[in-house]
């Protein structure tokens, strides 16, 4: 559903690409994470996914990259739009302006494509509901703290129906129960065909809702696999990746001889509870 092909990436006023040769292929339905040190390429990648590369940012490439089954740069921007939804990490950036509702900023992308005002309202209502956001349908999303304005900016691209959604950092302004919202939409999202490319720093809720991570660094990418491998890769400090807490604790209680011998380091609050029950186990 997404593919990058050998892609190769400058912008225009970079004097060296900004990615290299990425190969990456993302099937249908999967959620898929994406992290890395600032400025490792991660939204640029994000971009080129979502066809902002090259339509609308320019600069050099070379390979190609694949979504939805139309090669980016050979289909217009406003082709793209209709199968691909970004949210971006500033939702500021993604209020459309021309609306004074946030029940009306949900309808503007719907009214765009013509859809039919009962399905609009029966899907603007949904959405509302799922996000936890109804009791702000009738306010201006510029009263709206970051936040709100973030699960609104998601609300106004799920709305759409999407069949490739990318998400750049979405929870980066959301308190943990905001956070949680936005995973708990990303969960039901399950089982509908829908392709999520996710780029996060939570690692903790990445480890729990991502079914493959992706390690970018320097514009490649090193590491690729399950949440559970790629997270507790003792290689990521390397990349200016962190660990989870689950991962730290465990790790220092294998220094001291404390963690289960063989067992791998947990990613997740439910591993890292096992492995500490099966090392109190052992030492009684």
């Amino acid at each position: 559903m997404i593919e990058f092909s050998r892609f190769s990436y400058a912008y225009p006023t970079s004097t060296a690409p900004v990615l290299r040769d990425i190969e990456v292929a993302i099937p249908e339905g999967q959620v898929c994470g994406l992290v890395g040190a600032g400025g490792a390429g991660k939204s640029t990648l994000g971009y080129a996914a979502a066809g902002l590369i090259p339509h609308a940012l320019g600069g050099d490439f070379t390979g190609r990259v694949t979504t939805a089954g139309r090669v980016v740069a050979d289909t217009p921007l406003a082709e793209v739009v209709t199968e691909v939804g970004l949210v971006l990490q500033n939702p500021f950036n993604q209020i459309s302006g021309a609306k004074y509702s946030v029940r009306a900023e949900l309808a503007f992308g719907l009214e765009n494509l013509g859809v039919a005002r009962t399905e609009m309202v029966d899907r603007i209502d949904g959405m509302l509901e799922r996000l936890q956001i109804a009791h702000l349908a009738e306010r201006s999303p510029y009263e709206l703290s970051g936040g709100q304005q973030q699960l609104v900016a998601l609300a106004a691209v799920l709305v759409m129906k999407p069949r490739v959604l990318v998400l750049d950092e979405p929870t980066s302004q959301l308190d943990p129960a905001g956070s949680r919202l936005v995973f708990a939409a990303l969960e039901e999202l399950r089982g509908t065909g829908i392709t999520v490319l996710l780029i996060e720093q939570k690692l903790e809720q990445l480890a729990e809702y991502a079914d493959r991570v992706l390690v970018l660094a320097e514009g490649s990418v090193r590491l690729d696999g399950e949440p559970e491998r790629v997270l507790a890769d003792p290689r990521l400090p390397e990349w200016g990746v962190g660990t989870t807490r689950f991962t730290d604790a465990a790790r220092r209680a294998a220094e001291l001889g404390r963690w289960p011998a063989g067992r791998d380091l947990p990613v997740t609050l439910p591993t890292a509870v096992a492995g500490f029950t099966e090392a109190l186990g052992e030492t009684r």
